[in-house]
């Protein structure tokens, strides 16, 4: 089992920068791919960014390429998202999630019922 905890995140204005951290407990940290996704208010959940399990392969939301980079540190049982020129349509509740892969597999999943854990989200609001 796998836990997920968020932090990073917070108020910042429009054009600002953020960057969420996601630490995962135990020891088998990379045979998950990561995922990011946010949930705006009277929204669903929808799929931000995700990271194969050795950081080879990124996917995006077309919302956020070249906006926003996903990365992992497999040392640190750690993934980021660095988030750049932030809009207000960016506020949300932005959660990690992990999704176990197969050793060496370079799949990234886009859904979220593909994803095996979930963190409790922390809040980014980008005020205009």
């Amino acid at each position: 089992q796998v836990q997920l905890v968020e932090s990073g995140g917070g108020l910042v204005q429009a054009g600002g920068s953020l960057r969420l951290s996601c630490a995962a407990s135990g020891r088998t940290f990379s045979t998950y791919a990561m995922g990011w996704f946010r949930q705006a208010p009277g929204k669903e959940r929808e799929f931000v960014a995700a990271i194969s399990l050795g950081g080879g392969n990124t996917y995006y939301a077309d919302s956020v390429k070249g906006r926003f980079t996903i990365s992992r540190d497999n040392a640190k049982n750690t993934v980021y998202l660095q988030m750049n020129s932030l809009k207000p349509e960016d506020t949300a509740v932005y959660y990690c999630a992990a999704d176990r892969r197969p050793y060496q597999s370079i799949f990234i999943a886009t859904t979220p019922d593909e994803y095996d854990y979930w963190g409790q989200g922390t809040q980014v609001t980008v005020s205009s």
